[in-house]
């Protein structure tokens, strides 16, 4: 089964409203969708990665620097496809760029992998497991929200079908901040899995004076806490002034990226997003560094992808997902057959490869090129 021709659509929708985080603001839904071509008649049908302004440049790059490097290749050899391509990142300066071009790809290859063998990417990665909790990415500053607010919001996502929620901190003082998750605590109710998300908005001391506030309230985990320029250091000294779990890595587009904030001893979780690192392949040496380590896995956003990954392995923890549409129009509604989350649990899309169909008609609509 060999490759024969590569497209790639970038997508982007604009949303109603702004969302914003400690450090940015989301105005739009976009994504890439790679469709790889066999001579065996095979098509995968794959979508990756939230870049709101570089998506048709992503695309460019699937399409006219590594589609035809991979020609004639067989999809069965996923490393050397991963190795030729990655040879376009040495001698560039937007490598963050190509390594989401070829995490496209890669996910490509990887849904041709299953349907070709009829069996989930799931499957093919361990498959561990056939379903596990999904979490909201929720609780954004909006013009007008006050702490309070949370608590319903809270309440909604879990009569949704969500085991927990990711907030959003990082904006407001540590004192502003934590009176917020106080909020959401009450709204989600005691077995509701409640996680934080700084954005790197914070400086260290900001950081611990933030978690020592919410200890009491039962975090998961502290996402991204410090400013970026010195984030290692900062989270390895923030995980010995706290017993909240520390998660980053969504920043990092290697499984080297992800090996430096191990060994440095600054994260307890990994959410290491293989829609910005290079896709799957690249991810299972993340996770494989991880489990030598007793790191547990997430996933930057992703639910698509994720799900397969995350389920496949022993320490992945749970998928996350926007489960308000106005936020994330495309998970699900980009999808013909809809996956099933219902009390705090999706399960794994039993199809071949990743299991996604997805509604042409709406792509044709927010298609960019």
């Amino acid at each position: 089964m060999k490759i024969e021709r590569i497209e790639a659509i970038p997508i982007r929708i604009p949303l109603r409203k702004v969302f914003s985080g400690s450090s940015y603001k989301v105005d739009s839904r976009a994504t890439v969708i790679t469709r790889i071509h066999t001579e065996g008649g095979l098509v995968s049908e794959v979508y990756n990665g939230d870049d709101r302004t570089h998506g048709p440049a992503i695309a460019r790059i699937v399409e006219d620097e590594i589609a035809p490097l991979l020609i004639g290749e067989p999809v069965t050899a996923y490393e050397r496809i991963w190795e030729k391509m990655f040879r376009i990142t040495i001698a560039r300066t937007d490598r963050a760029l190509a390594m989401n071009a070829i995490a496209c790809v890669d996910t490509a290859v990887w849904d041709l992998l299953g349907k070709a063998l009829g069996t989930s990417v799931c499957t093919l990665l361990g498959g561990y497991r056939n379903r596990l909790p999904i979490i909201a990415i929720a609780g954004y500053y909006l013009p007008g929200k006050t702490a309070a607010d949370l608590a319903p919001e809270m309440a909604w996502l879990r009569a949704v079908g969500m085991a927990g929620c990711k907030v959003k901190v990082g904006g407001l003082t540590p004192e502003e901040d934590a009176e917020r998750v106080r909020h959401a605590r009450e709204g989600g109710g005691a077995e509701f899995l409640l996680a934080v998300d700084a954005n790197r908005g914070w400086s260290v001391a900001e950081v611990v004076r933030f978690a020592r506030l919410v200890e009491p309230y039962g975090i998961a985990w502290f996402e991204e806490p410090c400013h970026w320029h010195d984030d290692v250091r900062g989270m390895a000294e923030v995980r010995r002034a706290t017993s909240i779990p520390i998660n980053a890595g969504q920043s990092e587009v290697t499984a080297a990226g992800v090996r430096r904030l191990v060994e440095a001893g600054a994260v307890d979780i990994v959410n290491f997003d293989a829609s910005e690192g290079g896709g799957i392949t690249e991810w299972r040496r993340a996770a494989a560094a991880c489990a030598l380590s007793g790191v547990r896995m997430a996933h930057h956003e992703e639910p698509q992808i994720a799900a397969h990954m995350l389920a496949a392995i022993p320490h992945g923890i749970c998928v996350e997902c926007f489960p308000d549409p106005e936020r994330d129009p495309l998970f699900p509604g980009l999808w013909a057959d809809k996956p099933v989350i219902a009390d705090g649990v999706m399960r794994v899309p039993e199809g071949p490869g990743f299991g996604i169909r997805l509604d042409w008609d709406a792509v044709e609509r927010f298609r960019l090129r």
